[in-house]
């Protein structure tokens, strides 16, 4: 795969991984409740539920991708208006986010491992950006599109790692500021809210169109 197109797919994931979505909501809420050690357990498990979304999503689209190209437009905008829909939630609940402040007992790692690997898997966020977002930097032309999906996976699951741990250690170093302003994460769920508008209408309008 040329580097513009992995600079650009990279370039994406950035965008919507540093959005506040479900994922980084539950990386606070464990590094607020539970610690740094917490917090990157839920990262990594995080992680590796979003690659197991890539190797779904690889193997059945791989081929609609590389047969259709009516397919794979109407796909991409249903993703971009799903997006939409998200942003529009997150913004109407930004006043009831699901981060625990509160002391917890510590749960283990293993535990917050599966749990963050639970969120990871069920992110509706990923599950869409995978679906509607990943195809459009696979090339037709080298074949094998499951292949490039499953490349261009691991470089998101590479920023996710490093942006979400970013989001965890920050939090857990920051508890006390937190638990002084409940308003502080309704503004992080506002703007999580405006940025996964925005990045629907970002998909909707851009990629590939052949």
């Amino acid at each position: 795969m040329s580097p513009d197109r992995l600079l650009a797919f990279a370039a994406m994931s950035f965008l919507l991984i540093v959005i506040p979505g479900p994922s980084v909501l539950f990386t606070i809420g464990r590094a607020l409740a539970q610690g740094r050690r917490a917090a990157l357990s839920s990262v990594l498990g995080n992680a590796i539920g979003a690659y197991l979304l890539v190797v779904a999503v690889a193997f059945g689209v791989g081929a609609l991708v590389e047969s259709s190209a009516i397919a794979f437009t109407v796909l991409k905008l249903a993703g971009a208006a799903y997006l939409v829909y998200l942003g529009v939630k997150a913004w109407r609940q930004r006043g009831s986010l699901p981060v625990t402040i509160d002391g917890e007992a510590d749960r283990g790692s293993v535990r917050t491992l599966w749990e963050g690997f639970a969120v990871g898997v069920a992110n509706p966020k990923t599950i869409v950006f995978f679906a509607a977002v990943l195809p459009q930097f696979v090339d037709p032309g080298l074949g094998h599109a499951a292949g490039q999906m499953m490349l261009l996976g691991l470089i998101f699951v590479g920023i996710a790692l490093a942006s979400d741990s970013v989001w965890g250690l920050g939090a857990s170093a920051a508890r006390d500021w937190f638990a002084r302003s409940p308003g502080r994460l309704a503004a992080v769920g506002r703007i999580g809210g405006l940025s996964m508008i925005g990045l629907g209408v970002t998909v909707a309008v851009t990629g590939r169109k052949d």
